[in-house]
């Protein structure tokens, strides 16, 4: 029986994956023979239906096991959004709203701990999340917040309230540059018996010089950046808090990172090739805070503050917390400061809008803005 299911689901699997790189070809083949790695990354994450983000695979759990792919903070330890919920509790007091924004709200495991930890202070919790089947799942676990809760499939035109983002800016499509011998190059994705890559001569470049005659592999944020700028504008009054792996602009570009960051994520293993198993597997880059905060800044917005995600939890009362925890609960919520799992390569940027800027919780201690 075992082995019968498990054949049904390779097969399923190998179906939505065929289906998915045909779609992805005729688009290639549209496109002149050629697609920016970009567009690419958006069609193997978000097409209706095939898109590892627009599936019904299952993507979030602990173990591979459970069939997921990679696990997020609040799945790993409740106290995540506890404590994520002190700072927006904060930033709802200081705006004077009582909406909560979440995007890319994924299992729905944030949403319910800071729904159940801010209680009254919010009246209304929206969620944009473009996965129709993530969209299912969430429905069915915030029911006790049911009266709360509205889905949006895209920004309104004015925003007033408290805007949360865990692991959004990594899944946004990053496009590939690419120095060999001096000389720079887009990097795009090609159809000859499979996928294959192929380099394009091109005026973009990263935001920096990068230093050393080395060939370089980077890659640059426009949708990312994009997102941001689109939610400075719109944000009337209020505040932002967004969270995820990545380093300031120097860390980032740095002489010795000529690979680049990007990596799939499957089974809770990690590889760097993004051509295959289409629809399969997670494809994300680092976040450069750098240019996050600069597009916000562009936008109209504040900088509150940037930490570690290990000093954001800390300023809002994880230590605390832990003192009061069973063992086995207290080693899960560890995992989210230690510096060897997520406390170090994780941020977290605080912006706001329309309000006095003010020494936010979360920074008080460990900001690192001055590395941005």
């Amino acid at each position: 029986m075992t082995d019968r299911s498990e054949s049904s689901s390779e097969s399923s699997s190998a179906s939505l994956s065929a289906a998915l790189s045909q779609q992805i070809r005729t688009r290639i083949e549209a496109a002149g023979g050629w697609l920016g790695f970009d567009s690419f990354m958006a069609l193997a994450l978000y097409s209706p239906g095939l898109g590892y983000y627009a599936n019904e695979r299952p993507k979030f759990g602990n173990m591979p096991a459970s069939g997921s792919d990679f696990v997020t903070a609040p799945e790993i330890s409740p106290a995540f959004g506890r404590l994520l919920a002190a700072q927006v509790a904060e930033a709802l007091e200081r705006t004077g709203t009582r909406e909560v924004w979440e995007f890319g709200a994924g299992t729905g495991a944030l949403a319910e701990q800071l729904l159940g930890a801010l209680g009254d202070q919010v009246e209304r919790y929206t969620i944009v999340d473009l996965s129709g089947s993530l969209r299912a799942r969430q429905k069915e676990r915030l029911a006790p917040f049911a009266h709360k809760l509205h889905w949006a499939d895209a920004l309104p035109q004015a925003i007033e309230g408290v805007v949360v983002g865990n692991e959004v800016l990594d899944a946004m499509p990053v496009q590939l540059l690419m120095r060999k011998k001096g000389q720079w190059f887009e990097r795009g994705v090609v159809w000859n018996d499979g996928f294959g890559w192929e380099d394009r001569p091109t005026t973009l470049r990263p935001p920096l010089e990068i230093d050393g005659p080395q060939d370089y592999l980077t890659e640059i944020h426009a949708q990312g950046e994009a997102f941001v700028r689109t939610l400075g504008e719109r944000l009337v009054r209020g505040a932002a808090f967004l969270i995820d792996y990545g380093f300031g602009e120097d860390e980032y570009y740095h002489p010795q990172r000529h690979m680049g960051t990007l990596v799939c994520h499957r089974a809770h293993r990690m590889d760097d090739d993004p051509l295959v198993d289409l629809g399969l597997k997670d494809i994300t880059a680092h976040v450069n805070f750098t240019g996050i905060a600069v597009a916000a800044q562009e936008a109209g917005m504040d900088l509150l503050g940037y930490t570690t995600q290990a000093h954001f939890l800390i300023n809002c009362g994880l230590l605390q917390q832990l003192e009061q925890m069973p063992q086995g609960a207290r080693a899960m919520a560890a995992k989210l400061m230690m510096e060897h799992e997520m406390g170090e390569l994780f941020k977290v940027i605080g912006l706001s809008r329309g309000v006095e800027p003010w020494p936010a919780l979360g920074f008080v201690q460990g900001d690192r803005t001055h590395r941005l």
